[in-house]
């Protein structure tokens, strides 16, 4: 599935990379104030990437990243470890996007929305077969509960450890593993003949 997606984000937001400047006021060793545009410049390609890969939509990502920094401008002058921003902000994107998700759903309920296109969603090396098994793997999860899709998309997708699947949706362990379960259920009916 990877193998199929966008490229990969440079790091997870559980990784230990470098920390983020600090987005308080002030750092603490008294240096020049950070703000926004420093925060947006770092993360805004990481927060679209994910968004793209959980929406499956390029042309609601501008308005996620867009919803993300908003939020960052809102709440991330109190935050109280700089190391924390890039998690922050994966939480944000994941509830964002779930939002959007669910939005997108009632739009093509009262028959307000677009088919979505997924077959560009592949790496441009990718077969003509890896581009339909991918775009249809999409169409199967654009039916599942936003839940359900959201924790396999962040487990398969993105790479994440279960317990940071389970984090950055806001739910149990158990919760998340059942979510996953109930999804990779839903793929198998879906593919076998």
């Amino acid at each position: 599935m990877q193998g199929g997606a966008p490229e990969a984000p440079e790091a997870s937001p559980f990784d230990g990379d470098e920390a983020p400047e600090r987005p308080d006021t002030e750092r603490p060793s008294g240096g020049a104030p950070i703000d926004l545009g420093t925060l947006f410049d770092r993360y805004a390609a990481y927060v679209g990437a994910v968004a793209l890969r959980l929406l499956g939509r390029p042309e609601d990502v501008d308005d996620v990243v867009q919803d993300v920094f908003l939020a960052a401008h809102k709440s991330l002058r109190h935050a109280d470890d700089p190391r924390q921003v890039k998690r922050w902000l994966a939480k944000v994107t994941v509830r964002t996007a779930r939002r959007r998700l669910r939005m997108m759903r009632a739009k093509g309920f009262l028959g307000m929305g677009d088919e979505p296109d997924y077959e560009f969603l592949a790496d441009e090396g990718a077969s003509p077969e890896q581009r339909t098994l991918l775009a249809a793997i999409y169409d199967v999860l654009e039916r599942l509960p936003v839940n359900q899709r959201l924790c396999w998309q962040l487990r398969f997708v993105e790479g994440h450890k279960l317990e940071d699947v389970a984090e950055l949706n806001g739910c149990s362990l158990a919760t998340a593993k059942r979510r996953i379960a109930a999804t990779q259920t839903a793929l198998r009916e879906a593919f076998e003949p």
